[in-house]
């Protein structure tokens, strides 16, 4: 027979129930306590006053006391409740607990004082000020009591189950916040067993009774020393370049690091052991998250119709997501793959429920689903970032590398073109800087693209661009023949080059992360092997704000930071691990991939670098090309591809791009 959930519900009130009696009982013995302890107390006070000889109080103080301090203990009751001091939970009594007690007791010492001496007679001095005292102590002994003894058992009695010692970084008031949480929660076995800061004054002191024992410098003695299990980061003030050095040296004691996420919530008051988070890799590259003033891109988006192409992918999703916070218009997601182009859809009609958001399926290869797009939506900025970009993948199908990535821009660039798109934005990469993989050459290949339509669109020329792989019928761009479509086109085409972002698809960083779950080992292609990082949301960010600088035929260079070797990288996210590299994770080194660079350069040589009003965004000087040579190398090409012949692909790459080097990369 199945269960009723109305009998359960009625066996959970019943619980309930049982609870608020309980409560109530603890409070009627509290208060039982309370009167006993008034009465106690002052009793004491007169007591003590004659030597603590009860034959010497003389019977003008013991009659009046006799007769008062009954009704007087009964009064003060009422007063504490008032003072709602049989409210608390006393397991977890607090500064504002005290401060309820002390004001209590305050105002039952000073109705006793002013009633005893007007109803009956003025009592010694001593009796007032020792009863006061000793009420005072009483009540605030048996509230804190529990706590007391908790924290005393927590501290030197062996902790049951997984106890691990944990060592602070910092000395301040979040580091105190952190004490006070481990402290009262029960659920949490870690203990602290000692604390580090930069400050010498704090040296050889202590913080809740855990001693401060050196600066930065003792990080690795401290955590042989006292056996650490575990690094909590406590300086909600510090820059990403002081986290870095911290969290550096910290890497090195194979413990798991956690910090505070930052002032924000210390400020709020809001900081607990449950605020610490794992420290990622990102907070080891070194350097302080980019923050662009998207105001400019705002009013560039603001009322627009937008396309993103590969909008489901993991550059793409993200453009969806900040374009979706700058109401647009109307979005269009295009991608091939519906499940992530689905999820994308999902996210962002359940946080903007407002948006005008459309999804589409499609290919950018095929030019008639392109055209019937642009025909029906018109949109007037297109970000391009639908591309295969698996480097090792590319090398054993380099036809489909130039179909998607350059045939596929060129056809997306075309259709945008014919249809009054007002910007039209790449996405490019690194790889494409003298080039050693098809993959990177093809991204070259799409810079060139939109280099010669600019070209020929700003010198009234756009008639001359070749309709590729034209089907008679919808797509076909000059059905009369005349030539006066291309009129008046003023399309401005950019590109955006950036790095690697980490936690993209493909990226090391979830790679690693898999094969540290596995027991390892980790592989990395080569020791000396260094790659440009960014996050997807500060490369998407830099993305759209250089959109908006365009003038047409740029090639954006989005400032990267240091670059990182990729096996310090895997050393560092095993060691964020809790394990060390190579006695606990093995690393494998597995040799240069087909087409792989032992680092990624962001401009060739010749281009140079120009600035623009953003320190982080700088314009590539573009290559000189014969933009008519070009584009006939490019159908050659565009027919190599799609006849699937992959012998003739890297020889009619190397003629249209002559920075593409395939023996630099070991193909």
């Amino acid at each position: 027979m199945s269960s009723n959930p109305l009998n359960g519900k009625a066996d959970e009130i019943q619980k309930n129930r049982h609870r608020i009696a309980q409560w109530r009982i603890v409070a009627f013995f509290m208060a039982l306590y309370d009167f006993v302890a008034v009465c106690g107390a002052y009793f004491m006070g007169l007591f003590l006053r004659f030597d603590g000889v009860f034959s010497n109080i003389p019977l003008q103080y013991l009659e009046p006391f006799e007769k008062f301090i009954f009704p007087c203990a009964a009064a003060s009751i009422v007063v504490f409740f008032l003072c709602r001091m049989y409210n608390g939970m006393w397991r977890y009594a607090s500064f504002a607990d005290f401060i309820r007690t002390f004001v209590g007791s305050m105002i039952s010492s000073v109705l006793h004082t002013v009633l005893i001496t007007v109803i009956f007679s003025r009592m010694p001095l001593s009796y007032y000020i020792l009863g006061a005292g000793f009420q005072f102590v009483l009540l605030v002994a048996v509230r804190f009591a529990a706590r007391f003894l908790n924290i005393l058992r927590r501290r030197h009695e062996p902790q049951q189950g997984e106890s691990k010692n944990v060592m602070l970084i910092g000395a301040g008031n979040a580091a105190q916040m952190i004490l006070r949480d481990m402290t009262r929660a029960n659920e949490i076995s870690d203990r602290v067993v000692c604390i580090i800061d930069d400050d010498p004054n704090k040296w050889h002191r202590t913080l809740d009774g855990i001693p401060i024992v050196g600066g930065r410098d003792e990080i690795l003695n401290a955590a042989k020393q006292y056996k650490v299990d575990k690094i909590f980061l406590a300086i909600p003030s510090a820059t990403m370049q002081q986290k870095r050095d911290l969290l550096s040296i910290c890497s090195e004691t194979g413990c798991e690091l956690q910090q505070l996420p930052g002032m924000f919530q210390f400020m709020l008051g809001q900081v607990s052991v449950s605020d610490l988070k794992k420290v990622s890799v990102e907070d080891l590259l070194g350097r302080e998250p980019i923050k662009a003033d998207m105001e400019e891109v705002y009013s560039f988006i603001n009322g627009k119709t937008v396309l993103v192409t590969g909008g489901g992918g993991s550059i793409g999703s993200e453009l969806c997501r900040q374009i979706a916070a700058h109401t647009p218009k109307q979005l269009i997601i295009f991608d091939i793959y519906e499940n992530n182009a689905y999820s994308i859809q999902l996210e962002l009609r359940e946080k903007y429920p407002e948006l005008n958001l459309v999804t589409l399926i499609g290919s950018v290869r095929d030019s008639r689903r392109m055209f019937e797009v642009f025909e029906v939506y018109r949109p007037q900025i297109v970000y391009h970032a639908a591309a295969h970009k698996h480097v090792p993948l590319m090398e054993d199908s380099p036809c489909e590398s130039i179909k998607n990535n350059a045939i596929g821009t060129y056809k997306t660039a075309y259709a945008a073109m014919m249809h009054g798109c007002e910007r039209f934005v790449l996405i490019s990469t690194d790889k494409a800087v003298h080039p050693t993989n098809i993959m990177g050459a093809s991204k070259r290949l799409c810079e060139m693209i939109v280099q010669s339509f600019d070209r020929k669109i700003k010198s009234g020329r756009a008639g001359e661009i070749s309709q590729l792989f034209t089907h008679e019928g919808l797509e076909n761009a000059d059905k009369v023949g005349d030539g006066r479509v291309f009129e008046g086109i003023r399309t401005e085409f950019v590109a955006v080059r950036f790095g690697n972002v980490l936690g993209s698809n493909g990226s090391v960083i979830p790679i690693f992360k898999k094969q540290i779950e596995k027991g390892g080992p980790v592989t990395v292609t080569h020791p000396d092997i260094i790659r440009y990082f960014m996050t997807i949301p500060e490369a998407v960010s830099l993305v759209m704000l250089a959109g908006t600088y365009a003038r047409g035929g740029e090639i954006f260079v989005l400032d990267m930071g240091s670059p990182v070797k990729i096996d310090t990288l895997a050393r560092n996210l095993i060691r964020l691990s809790g394990l060390k590299p190579d006695v606990d994770i093995q690393i494998e080194y597995t040799g240069l991939r087909p087409g792989e660079k032992l680092y990624e350069e962001k401009l060739m040589a010749e281009e140079g670098l120009q600035k623009t009003d953003n320190d982080l965004i700088h314009i590539g000087n573009p290559i000189a090309f014969d933009e008519d040579a070009f584009l006939t190398g490019l159908e050659k090409l565009m027919e190599a591809a799609y006849a699937n012949r992959e012998g003739d692909i890297r020889g009619l790459v190397k003629e249209i791009v002559p920075t593409y080097h395939p023996e630099d990369g070991g193909h």
